[in-house]
């Protein structure tokens, strides 16, 4: 019997025995190297829950994840100890939004690590072979972790589609952000002004290519004359990130959403967003990214290794979902290991 990471519901999780379940025809066996705390992860832990997706019974949270191959799988060329990522979205490959091309929509869709099916924050975990994204070895475990927010932010800027030396807003500076922050400067955006509450996000995102980083939209405002930006896009958690990306859009802009709101509601006056006349878009998840994502990350065009803030055992992730949901000062991305020791409480 192993152990696993395990949300009850709302700031409730707790770390006890799991027992491994039988692996069916198709799936392969991983040892679990790394898995990534994510912002959805998070929303689970605050609110219990993302809209209709409840935890409505403990279920093992961890969608960003990567591990060791227990067995050969020659047919896809892999060998027992290889470091290979997962993409968590096992859609059902039959609905008409998979057969027109958008996964990432399926509303059949088994997602590893949200409820209720178990996620990665264990040490042991069966996949679907046809999930596994195999990898160079010069990949660490984090890298590979990271690779599927990257995911994220790419399909966000796919979404965007900014144009060459576009001026470009973007509001909020966590994980996700940060990312889209890169993927925006390897697509040819211009200026790039950001916004974070927090100082060392901001300093964060100077320090990867942001032109400016203020801590509220009120600063995009000033440094555009008031005109704001013809793109905009929002990756923040906060129930005040639609309106503060409308507030930060140009007349006639377009906006991408991609971040959670806590308690899932938007707060928006309405007249603003409708008086600029904005193209709104929302992001959900990604598609057949992850060919891009090992590129960007292989050619250096994206650093994730610099998001990497906190690292964590599988015993310690209670605390790392708690600091999170407090904001702790320094925090960014956290990293679990649950089958390394010595990477405990280390940033």
């Amino acid at each position: 019997m192993g152990k696993a990471l395990f949300l009850h519901g709302a700031h409730d999780a707790r770390v006890a025995p799991f027992n491994l379940r039988e692996g069916q025809p198709g799936e392969a066996l991983l040892e679990v190297a790394a898995v990534g705390l994510c912002g959805s992860d998070l929303h689970y832990y605050k609110d219990g829950g993302i809209g209709s997706a409840r935890i409505l019974a403990p279920f093992v949270p961890g969608h960003e994840f990567a591990g060791y191959l227990a067995e050969d799988l020659p047919a896809r060329g892999l060998a027992r100890g290889d470091l290979v990522a997962v993409d968590p979205n096992h859609a059902c490959g039959h609905c008409d939004h998979c057969r027109s091309g958008h996964p990432n929509l399926c509303p059949n869709v088994e997602f590893i690590g949200a409820p209720p099916f178990d996620g990665a924050m264990t040490e042991r975990i069966w996949v679907p072979e046809d999930l596994i994204v195999p990898l160079a070895h010069r990949f660490t475990p984090e890298e590979a972790v990271m690779l599927e927010p990257l995911g994220v932010a790419i399909h966000a800027v796919d979404l965007a589609k900014p144009r060459l030396l576009e001026r470009v807003a973007l509001v909020g500076c966590g994980p996700i952000g940060l990312l889209i922050l890169q993927v925006l400067k390897a697509a040819g955006a211009g200026e790039i002004l950001a916004v974070d509450p927090q100082l060392h996000r901001r300093d964060l995102a100077t320090k990867l290519g942001a032109t400016r980083a203020g801590a509220s939209v009120a600063e995009i405002r000033d440094w555009t004359k008031g005109e704001g930006c013809p793109l905009v896009v929002e990756a923040t958690n906060a129930p005040e990130g639609f309106r503060d990306a409308v507030l930060a859009a140009r007349i006639g802009g377009r906006v991408v959403l991609v971040g959670i709101p806590d308690g899932d509601t938007y707060t928006l006056p309405a007249a603003e967003a409708r008086r600029r006349g904005l193209k709104i878009k929302f992001a959900r998840r990604m598609g057949d990214v992850y060919p891009r994502a090992i590129e960007l990350v292989a050619t250096g065009k994206v650093d994730v290794n610099v998001l990497v803030s906190h690292r964590f055992t599988l015993d310690e992730a209670p605390e790392a979902f708690r600091l999170h949901a407090e904001d702790a000062p320094g925090m960014v991305k956290s990293i679990i290991f649950p089958n390394d020791n010595n990477q405990g409480r280390r940033s």
